[in-house]
């Protein structure tokens, strides 16, 4: 019944979550008294997520060194970059910059496994870019938003390094604890069985948070419109950078698959928490429409890859 609830949801993820933000700010009030529920959730969301990694993958860094290190660069120095300058052009408003870079410099996104997965790309290394750029997210997401918020907001960077240790490295580090103690039994026995509540925990977590943004999306205006069309082009954009830097750096097939994947998708939930914690509600608004399409896109770009693959292997 779990396994087919499990199907169910992720089939429908691309409707489920943007319902789950249109119920989110038509029960406002609720959301509100739910925040403190978020935190729990998202912990929770991460250990599920992380019964499938093991320290494996590891091993990895001696074989995909400079793989490693041009996903994580790619995720964290060049989509930031890129980010600040289309939204500083185009919206001059420092919140939503701030709500844009953050919502491309998150660590990547636990599911683009799946994709990944479905796509015949390298799993192995896939698992360990999750693993190792979920580690180095208490460090590299505090620098760079310090760098982009500058004097104008103060961020209490402790609090924020302590929630992501708590968050997400502490629930991956007991996963993948898990794993190597039950010999990957763990992922079958009980990772199948919470998969479906890992999906309900997002749908509620994109509830509550949709709460901060309501002022925002009930007021439907030109700035709310450009906002949803610069995410969605700048989520277009992440995938399609991969596609065509992967192409010219590798001839392995599976790891451009990978990297188009770990490259494109993000950990948005962290990102919601973040905003909603530490910035102006106003921030928010980027990050949580990322959510809107990025199961979309996974989707769509699985059928680009498909075609991709099926001309180069060939070729």
């Amino acid at each position: 019944m779990l396994n087919s609830l499990n199907k169910y949801l992720q089939k429908w993820m691309p409707i489920l979550t943007p319902l789950s933000l249109v119920i989110g700010v038509l029960l406002e009030n609720v959301g509100h008294q739910l925040l403190f529920l978020v935190p729990w959730l998202f912990a929770f969301m991460t250990f599920a997520g992380s019964l499938s990694m093991n320290v494996e993958g590891i091993k990895s860094l001696k074989k995909y060194p400079t793989v490693i290190f041009i996903v994580i660069a790619f995720l964290h120095v060049l989509m930031p970059i890129w980010a600040y300058f289309v939204s500083t052009v185009i919206f001059q408003d420092h919140l939503l910059t701030i709500g844009f870079v953050l919502a491309v410099a998150l660590p990547t996104g636990v599911t683009s496994f799946i994709w990944v997965s479905i796509c015949r790309g390298h799993l192995a290394l896939c698992l360990a870019i999750i693993l190792i750029d979920t580690l180095i997210s208490p460090v590299v997401i505090p620098a760079l938003l310090h760098i982009v918020v500058g004097q104008t907001i103060e961020i209490d960077t402790v609090s924020l390094i302590v929630d992501l240790l708590w968050m997400i490295v502490v629930p991956s580090l007991i996963g993948v604890a898990l794993n190597e103690f039950t010999k990957g039994k763990i992922t079958v026995t009980l990772g199948r069985k919470l998969a479906p509540f890992s999906k309900l925990s997002l749908f509620s977590i994109v509830m509550i948070n949709s709460s901060a943004i309501a002022p925002y999306i009930k007021n439907i205006n030109w700035e709310l419109v450009s906002v949803i069309l610069v995410v969605f082009a700048l989520a277009v954009s992440g995938y399609a950078l991969c596609l065509v830097l992967g192409h010219f750096l590798w001839k392995d097939i599976s790891i451009i698959t990978l990297f188009v994947f770990t490259g494109g998708m993000r950990n948005i939930a962290v990102g919601v928490v973040i905003a909603t914690t530490y910035f102006p509600a106003k921030t928010v608004m980027p990050v949580v429409f990322g959510m809107l399409f990025q199961q979309i896109l996974a989707s769509f770009f699985s059928r680009v890859m498909e075609k991709y693959q099926l001309k180069y292997s060939k070729g």
